[in-house]
């Protein structure tokens, strides 16, 4: 789950990392308020769950409560990558020396905490990683042993940091990053720019948080924190239906029964010449219920011209899939084309079963290249 810039400078703030202070506003009248509240100049921040505000003019300089009015009014119902703004961050606006940038991410491939720490900060991260790859310093920290202080040492003297108390303060920072991420079971804690002002205070002035939502019911406080309103119409219905489902940008609407499986899924339409419109897993289980629920999610998506079911039988057989497909489609209005692929236990039985009683916008493939091409070709 991704926060937006406001609920992360909270929970960094939680852990004793140096914010500004800031306030929340939803029209041009409550950031004037906040900015005669916070005193002086101020900055208009866009709160989006997405990347570019600055460059899409979503974030904006104001030396008055009347130009932070004015600035409010530019920036709200402002779209950004397919972001609407509704909300603003008001905050007290900060005198710029030195810009760097930190993060701590999870690595999946070493399944370790990975910190990335740069002086090169207030630009993009992969721009410094594709063209300035030494200015880069990373550090894997390992979980069965923890954060150890050697570690924020090694960060800042491998980054060039010569000022001892630039040091101490980023040290300090990197240290209480790694708090915040494992108290908050986060999948990211970036800071871009972590900023040093002209007096040498060194302060987040962005975030970026992720939290795990596996997580989250550990974090009810945290669980608060999702704009419904923000996320794709889709991906709440699934969520509100218990299916996982991820949109994409094709027209084969892909289903299968494990993750694996779905992700080969689809690969093998994108291989086959289509484009995949979502990655959909029906889980261990094929019973009707299951199916209508992820049916009723795919079919929402009006870029979906055909469906493929890729189902592999190890512990759920293909017969009692096959039925629940049955079931599933005599309780729906389908007329989209579906192309079932059925293979291992039970499978000729499950065939069978949709070969006498399926709908005739239903076909059964042996393979799953075989099913993948028929199901690109219905789409076409």
């Amino acid at each position: 789950m991704d926060l937006y810039e406001h609920q992360g400078k909270e929970l960094f703030g939680r852990v004793g990392i140096p914010v500004s202070e800031g306030r929340l506003a939803t029209t041009p009248a409550e950031a004037r308020q906040a900015a005669e509240a916070l005193g002086g100049p101020v900055v208009v921040k866009a709160q989006v769950l997405t990347g570019g505000r600055g460059k899409a003019g979503g974030i904006k300089l104001a030396a008055t409560p009347d130009e932070a009015e004015a600035r409010a009014e530019e920036i709200l119902g402002l779209d950004i990558r397919g972001h609407v703004v509704r909300t603003l961050w008001i905050e007290q606006a900060s005198d710029i020396a030195k810009e760097y940038y930190l993060s701590l991410t999870f690595d999946r491939s070493a399944k370790q905490a990975l910190y990335m720490f740069t002086t090169r900060g207030g630009v993009d991260i992969e721009e410094v990683a594709a063209e300035t790859p030494e200015a880069l310093v990373r550090l894997h920290v390992d979980p069965l042993e923890g954060f150890r202080p050697w570690q924020a040492r090694r960060l800042v003297y491998a980054a060039g940091l010569t000022d001892q108390s630039e040091q101490k303060q980023v040290a300090a920072i990197v240290e209480r990053l790694y708090d915040a991420f494992v108290r908050f079971d986060a999948m990211l804690c970036e800071v871009n720019p972590l900023i040093v002002t002209p007096d040498g205070t060194v302060k987040a002035l962005d975030s970026k948080f992720t939290v795990d939502d596996n997580a989250l019911y550990r974090h009810p406080e945290i669980a608060e924190m999702r704009d419904v309103a923000a996320d794709d119409p889709l991906e709440t219905l699934a969520r509100e239906n218990h299916v996982t489902y991820v949109k994409l940008d094709g027209e084969v609407g892909v289903l299968g029964n494990g993750a694996g499986l779905t992700m080969s899924t689809v690969d093998v339409v994108t291989f086959a010449g289509g484009r995949p419109a979502n990655f959909c897993d029906l889980g261990g289980g094929g019973d009707a219920q299951g199916v209508v629920d992820a049916l009723s999610v795919i079919t929402r998506d009006p870029q979906v011209k055909a469906i493929f079911f890729n189902i592999f039988g190890g512990i759920t057989r293909c017969d009692e899939v096959a039925r629940g497909i049955l079931q599933a489609l005599s309780e729906m209005s389908l007329d989209l084309p579906i192309v079932v692929r059925l293979d291992g236990t039970n499978a000729e039985e499950g065939r069978k079963l949709l070969a006498d009683a399926a709908p005739a916008n239903l076909r059964v493939s042996p393979t799953m290249l075989e099913a993948a091409k028929l199901a690109v070709e219905l789409a076409a």
